[in-house]
């Protein structure tokens, strides 16, 4: 398939998420846990690891995708054992604040390539995979790419067990959810979806340094 043009994608991605019903609408409000039911709060660091450990992987970090010069690409580790890097969740303007479903907030790694000038997670379109995908830095690291801002949301995971993450477009009021695509590289990289969102749970970092995180479920 002839790839789409930056400007037709984003004309594609724009029809696509307005023409998607509020993703976490009518759902109750509770404050998000860690994997050992404690509260997770601004600033704290944090693995973002699959609710369930095994074959579907380990947790999130950060890796070169397509025809990108610097790491900046959101990637879900193919090795179980491994946690990926600790993030910090933000919600902006409000310091320290609760963390809630539906709560907006930024989320960052703690740490970044000196190539990219901000660890905050952001939006960018890839026009040869067709997806828009999760990454970090600003418009300098996505020459003739498609970025967007806003923010995050975390929600309980429709099995009951575990959340999701999900994203609203700055000054928009519609929320996708974030889910995994398979792109055959070195991970699975984060991406909006309107399908199977990613099941995920939140390990604190400070108290789980090793390497390798026994299996959850």
């Amino acid at each position: 398939m002839k790839p789409l043009s930056p400007l037709t994608l984003s004309f594609f991605l724009f029809v696509f998420i307005t023409n998607l019903s509020l993703a976490f609408s009518n759902e109750d409000v509770e404050q998000v846990l860690d994997i050992n039911d404690n509260p997770i709060f601004p600033g704290g660091q944090y693995y973002i690891l699959p609710a369930i450990r095994g074959p579907p992987g380990g947790g999130v970090r950060l890796g070169r995708t397509g025809n990108l010069t610097c790491p900046v690409t959101v990637l879900q580790d193919r090795r179980e054992v491994k946690n990926g890097i600790p993030v910090k969740f933000v919600i902006p303007g409000i310091s320290p604040g609760i963390i809630f479903t539906g709560t907006p907030i930024d989320i960052e790694y703690i740490r970044k390539p000196s190539c990219a000038k901000s660890s905050k997670w952001l939006v960018f379109v890839d026009n040869v995979i067709q997806k828009a995908c999760v990454g970090i830095g600003g418009p300098e690291n996505y020459p003739g790419v498609q970025t967007f801002s806003g923010t995050f949301r975390i929600q309980k995971h429709e099995s009951g067990f575990g959340y999701k993450l999900g994203f609203c477009i700055k000054g928009s009021p519609t929320c996708l959810d974030v889910g995994r695509f398979d792109n055959d590289e070195a991970g699975r990289r984060l991406n909006l979806t309107e399908h199977e969102s990613f099941h995920v749970v939140f390990v604190e970092a400070e108290t789980n340094d090793a390497d390798f995180i026994k299996s959850v479920v």
